[in-house]
């Protein structure tokens, strides 16, 4: 699995400013202002074939109000979870008290740490640098976020000691139970577990709370990565749901295939759509499991009226298939499988090219692209080019003239002629003679 890096600090230090240079996109919210990043956010990155989670954190200060608490909570939750600490300062700043409350947190943690000394940008603060050092960590760099100064240098630090990401195919199928805490993500492990009896063996993940089972569904083997378990004594962050996603986030990573559980007695609630989006995001196939149908009057009345809601709620997956079940009583448990077994097929799913061609230029012709400044889209070429999840490539005269809703209409077409139902898609866009 990918490994965890977290920075934490007090406002204003420019967290999130190095977090969007690092994930290469504007994620987080930049301002002035100090305490602007109350939630933790979460990117992917990647450099010289190495690749980690980002978590950004919000600013930790001296304050008591309910404020602060939060966001001190979610900093100590992403510190516990993270490999690597990046604990940032203001290097044209003195050290004050909202540091040491920082140091102090970081110390108890035992973590791989590093100071990351932003703001050096000017040669006035150069020396700046040394002061940081009586903060007590071994490892100290000097960086500027906003001039991309030793950027290079911070991330082969923050790499020097991960393995590079080698996409070897696994011979089993793997796939996660990912969802909110309470949703009953560790009953319907045990109830697909049971109900085919065959425990082949339990291996350790490489993560603290992730167990990687062996098991066995109609003679072939499956890997089943549980990271349901809760092991935190003394305070109990998942009773707030977003304290959930660095588990999902490591599950989805290390699977073919997420099931995404979602409680029928309490209803869709905006923490599944995030969780669900995160799979997307990694471009994993998916399946949408609604558990605790027990709990809810159940007639295909019932079913119709969730299934609506469903299709409201989750606009952004319509390819996503449903399966109503209850893990405690075991209702339904064998409609699961053979949804899971589709999408990873459907993932993997290599298309015609002959027939892909076809379909899009007939496409294209029926309802070209809109022009945009006297100029059309026009598309020469297209060709399968991925799997996990299915990957087009385009090749048009002008990339740029591709607009959104064109975007759409073209997987729609390709999704209504080929059956790739319960996994994302790509589209990608050249230019004709680009490489």
């Amino acid at each position: 699995m990918k490994k965890c890096v977290c920075l934490v600090g007090k406002p204003n230090v420019g967290k999130s400013s190095l977090f969007n240079l690092l994930i290469k996109e504007k994620k987080a919210i930049i301002m002035d202002t100090p305490g602007i990043t109350r939630d933790r956010i979460y990117g992917n990155v990647s450099y010289n074939d190495k690749n980690f989670i980002l978590i950004d954190t919000g600013g930790i200060t001296s304050g008591s109000d309910t404020f602060n608490d939060d966001i001190k909570m979610q900093a100590e939750l992403a510190i516990t979870e993270s490999d690597i600490i990046l604990f940032m300062v203001s290097g044209r700043e003195e050290l004050t008290s909202d540091d040491t409350i920082v140091r102090d947190m970081l110390l108890k943690s035992n973590k791989e740490v590093i100071v990351v000394v932003n703001k050096l940008d000017n040669e006035k603060y150069a020396d700046n640098i040394y002061n940081y050092y009586e903060l007590g960590f071994e490892k100290v760099i000097g960086i500027s976020a906003a001039h991309k100064k030793n950027i290079k240098e911070l991330l082969e630090l923050i790499t020097q000691d991960m393995n590079v990401n080698t996409k070897e195919e696994d011979e089993h199928l793997k796939f996660s139970v990912i969802g909110r805490p309470n949703v009953g993500k560790s009953s319907l492990i045990n109830a697909i577990l049971n109900e085919e009896r065959v425990i082949v063996s339990d291996v350790s993940g490489t993560t603290r709370d992730a167990i990687d089972t062996v098991f066995t569904y109609d003679h072939q083997e499956y890997i089943l990565v549980d990271t349901a378990g809760m092991r935190k004594k003394g305070r109990v962050y998942e009773s707030v749901e977003r304290y959930s996603l660095i588990r999902s986030l490591k599950a989805i990573e290390d699977s073919d295939v997420c099931l995404l559980v979602i409680d029928a007695t309490t209803g869709i609630i905006e923490h599944d759509k995030h969780i669900a989006s995160y799979a997307i995001e990694a471009g994993k196939a998916l399946v949408l499991v609604v558990n605790k149908w027990d709990g809810v009057a159940h007639s295909d009345t019932d079913m119709k009226k969730f299934l609506e809601k469903i299709k409201y709620e989750f606009q952004f997956m319509p390819y996503v298939k449903t399966v109503f079940l209850s893990a405690k009583y075991k209702k339904r448990i064998n409609l699961l499988m053979p949804e899971v077994l589709k999408a990873y097929q459907n993932a993997t799913n290599k298309v015609d090219a002959g027939k892909l061609y076809d379909c899009i230029i007939t496409a294209n012709t029926i309802h070209a692209a809109p022009s945009y400044k006297g100029q059309r889209l026009s598309i020469n070429d297209v060709a399968q080019t991925g799997i996990k999840p299915p990957k087009f490539t385009f090749y048009v005269n002008d990339k740029k003239l591709v607009h959104f809703s064109y975007y759409r209409y073209l997987e729609n077409q390709i999704r209504e002629n080929f059956d790739l139902e319960g996994t994302p898609i790509i589209l990608q866009f050249k230019n004709k003679n680009e490489k």
